[in-house]
């Protein structure tokens, strides 16, 4: 699953009092891979993981993350021009 909105992340932790860190800690992953979620240094997650990290926001997992598509690996593939 990947992250719809970095803004709606932030904006739930603060609201909830969360840090990363006590995010994390709850969802069962290190601080360091919310952060990498928030700035798309990480394309997505687990199913488990986003259904963890949305109920420690106290949120349905829809509202932070949508279903990656098949074969979507989150990766930016350039495709070459071939000469006309």
């Amino acid at each position: 699953m990947h992250l719809r909105s970095a803004d709606t992340l932030r904006a739930l932790a603060k609201q909830g009092g969360h840090s990363y860190q006590d995010v994390a800690a709850s969802a069962g992953c290190h601080k360091s891979f919310i952060g990498a979620l928030e700035v798309g240094d990480k394309a997505g997650c687990s199913d488990e993981l986003a259904e963890r990290i949305a109920e420690v926001l106290g949120v349905p997992v829809d509202v932070l993350f949508a279903p990656i598509a098949s074969g979507d690996t989150g990766r930016t593939v350039r495709q070459s021009r071939s000469a006309a």
